[in-house]
């Protein structure tokens, strides 16, 4: 086994309510050392490609269309003509930040990408997003879950669960059958594992991540993502 997992951290800026917070992302490299498949390229190219180094770079995958996920995903692909690959129900919010073009490659659940000696295996995780995915590469004991699910739970979007309802039944259904000690790579934050969240799958189930949301203070700080729930607005119209 010569494949193995490289992790970014780059910063940007999100505004909401008309101030600007830093906001943290984690891009992921997974290869060896001649190839690489970038996941969820977020906006700092430059950063991503000095990791990446001379290695070739085979695709570039976005768990979703988010603007702060997929900033660097043309870039980091041209250097090498790599294909970028995204889930056509998130296209409209690729289209928010690439007017211009669309991704490659239109990922379908159950697909697989190869690189190194191990295979990606898409899993359609829809919640945060209609296009949602997660990645999973059994051979590592790995699960790259994008917005679906954080070391602190499922995943917001501005604060708010978009389609808790999807989100959970896709966490419950394809995340949390893996195996306990699969490590879940997230977008944002530290890793974690399904054994560590799966616990946790009943509370939410009961409730406990929407309760006290009509009382939260307006002036709090932003969450770990920088969103909080009068955030950003999003069109879902093709």
């Amino acid at each position: 086994m010569t494949a193995r997992i490289e992790r970014v951290v780059t910063e940007g800026v999100v505004t909401i309510d008309d101030a600007e917070y830093k906001v943290e992302n984690n891009t992921w490299i997974i290869g060896d050392d001649e190839e690489v498949i970038v996941i969820d390229a977020a906006r700092d190219a430059e950063t991503i490609l000095e990791t990446v180094g001379e290695r070739e770079v085979l695709a570039v995958i976005c768990t979703h269309g988010l603007p702060d996920h997929v900033g660097g995903a043309i870039e980091v692909a041209a250097r090498d003509e790599a294909v970028v690959a995204l889930n056509r129900k998130d296209r409209p919010l690729w289209r928010e930040t690439w007017q211009e073009t669309y991704p490659d490659i239109d990922m379908e659940d159950e697909g697989i990408f190869g690189v190194a000696d191990v295979e990606l295996e898409v899993m359609a995780t829809p919640g945060v997003t209609q296009g949602g995915v997660s990645l999973y590469v059994e051979a590592l004991g790995v699960v790259f879950t994008g917005k679906t699910l954080l070391a602190d739970g499922p995943g917001k979007l501005a604060g708010e669960y978009p389609a808790l309802a999807d989100q959970l039944t896709a966490i419950g259904e394809r995340l949390f059958t893996l195996p306990p000690d699969t490590r879940v790579l997230p977008a944002h934050g530290e890793e974690t594992t399904v054994g560590e969240q799966e616990p946790h799958f009943d509370d939410w189930l009961s409730g406990s991540l929407t309760k006290g949301e009509a009382a939260a203070d307006p002036a709090e700080p932003p969450l770990a993502d920088g969103t909080r729930a009068s955030g950003i607005k999003l069109s879902f119209d093709e």
